[in-house]
């Protein structure tokens, strides 16, 4: 069976990206997958890493407590809105407090090389945007997917990582909508 982590980044309950959320887990439960959730809005903790890696900030519980689901799932999803060809700032911030060296990574002494801490594990991505998608990656080359998938996932050992972009969400039809609501139902209950 199995262990999947939903990641939702958007700070918005009203959003689109809460139905894209509802639909992958109801598809991973359909497929008798467990499933675990985080809703980065929900959590209580500072998104400021205030002293960088040079002096520990003690994790708040909601942070220790996602350590711990992260470091059980066999697979993450993470969905997100893309704002100013990145991430929201909570989402930012939910990275830079949780996916530590020591947890997620460890840099080696008298290297610039690191050891990846998360390795047996897969994630999808899920961007929503308000510009095709295929505009987003020919001209832009999809700065956010990018970031998240090769700087921070895969830096940290996550592999494979395949990303999913919705676009343009901004205008679109409930047609349109209802559409992707399908098709990430399908993958949470392929697992991908």
């Amino acid at each position: 069976m199995n262990k999947i982590i939903i990641i939702n980044g958007h700070p918005d309950r009203e959003s689109f990206n809460f139905g894209l959320f509802d639909a992958y887990k109801k598809g991973a439960l359909k497929s008798g997958a467990e499933v675990k959730e985080i809703i980065i809005r929900e959590l209580n903790f500072n998104p400021n890493l205030q002293f960088g890696y040079r002096k520990r900030t003690e994790l708040e519980p909601d942070l220790l407590d996602t350590q711990e689901k992260i470091k059980w799932a066999d697979h993450l999803v993470l969905i997100y809105p893309v704002w100013w060809g990145s991430i929201p700032a909570i989402m930012k911030g939910f990275f830079d407090r949780v996916f530590l060296p020591g947890f997620a990574f460890q840099k080696r002494e008298n290297s610039v090389w690191w050891d990846k801490l998360l390795k047996n594990k897969s994630a999808r991505i899920i961007s929503t945007l308000d510009q095709p998608a295929w505009y987003y990656w020919l001209v832009y080359r999809q700065p956010s997917n990018y970031a998240v998938k090769k700087l921070t996932l895969q830096f940290c050992g996550i592999n494979p990582v395949r990303v999913t972009t919705i676009g343009p969400i901004r205008l679109s039809k409930d047609t349109y909508r209802q559409n992707w609501i399908n098709r990430i139902e399908k993958l949470g209950e392929q697992n991908k």
